[in-house]
C-alpha cells in the first residue's frame, strides 16, 4: 500500500512539474508559444493549466501529508540494530613515562638517530 501511494505521489510530482513548465511565462515560457490557433485558445489553455496546477499542487500536498502519517505509524517502534557495529575494545591510554632529568654529573644524551624512510617513495 505504501509503495503504491509512493508511486502515485511521484507521478503527481512529475505531472505537476510538466504542467508548470508548459505554462506561458512573461518571457515566453517553454510551451504554448506561437500561434493562438489550435485545439484551445490561448486564454482557455491558460485557464486549464492554472486549474490543473492548483489541483495537482493540492493533490501533491495531500499525498505528502498522507505518506508522512503512514510512515510515522507504520509499525516499526524499535530501532533496527541489525547493521550496528560493535565498538572495538581498546587498551586504556596511559601517559608516557616522564623523561629522566639529567644531573650535572651525567653525560649528555646521544643525539636522536634519523628515521629510516626507505619505504616511502620520493617524488621526482
Amino acid at each position: 500500500m505504501f509503495a503504491f501511494l509512493l508511486v502515485i505521489h511521484a507521478l503527481i510530482a512529475a505531472t505537476l512539474v510538466t504542467v508548470i513548465l508548459m505554462q506561458k511565462s512573461e518571457g515566453g515560457g517553454l510551451g504554448m508559444g506561437g500561434s493562438p490557433s489550435g485545439l484551445m485558445s490561448a486564454r482557455g489553455a491558460a485557464d486549464f493549466l492554472s486549474r490543473a496546477t492548483a489541483v495537482l499542487a493540492t493533490a501533491f500536498v495531500g499525498f505528502s501529508i498522507l505518506l508522512a502519517v503512514l510512515a510515522a505509524t507504520r509499525g516499526a517502534p524499535a530501532i533496527d540494530t541489525s547493521l550496528a557495529r560493535t565498538p572495538a575494545t581498546q587498551a586504556p591510554i596511559t601517559a608516557p613515562a616522564p623523561a629522566p632529568v639529567p644531573s650535572d654529573n651525567a653525560a649528555a644524551p646521544a643525539p636522536a638517530q634519523p628515521v629510516d624512510n626507505s619505504a616511502v617513495p620520493l617524488a621526482r
